[in-house]
């Protein structure tokens, strides 16, 4: 199922998730960081969603209270 999540308070404008059965398939981040933003996308396809918010929720972004990686875990928890 394709989600389309639009975070909070992090240099990314959006986020788009492909999650099958629990299991990532695809995602891609509008803005941000590329480099980190995609090395966090290629980590995360073939895990366990679940397992991706356990990872990821709560990581911050120096002084912001969340951050790209914590707003996909939110993307996560609204998609499964």
């Amino acid at each position: 199922m394709k989600t389309v999540y639009k975070p909070k308070g992090t240099c990314s404008q959006l986020i788009e998730i492909d999650v099958e059965d629990g299991i990532i398939k695809d995602v891609e981040f509008t803005a941000g960081c590329p480099g980190n933003l995609l090395a966090i996308s290629e980590l995360v396809k073939g895990m366990k969603a679940s397992e991706a918010i356990k990872r990821l929720e709560g990581i911050r972004c120096g002084n912001k209270k969340t951050s790209c990686a914590d707003q996909l875990a939110q993307a996560l928890k609204a998609a499964v």
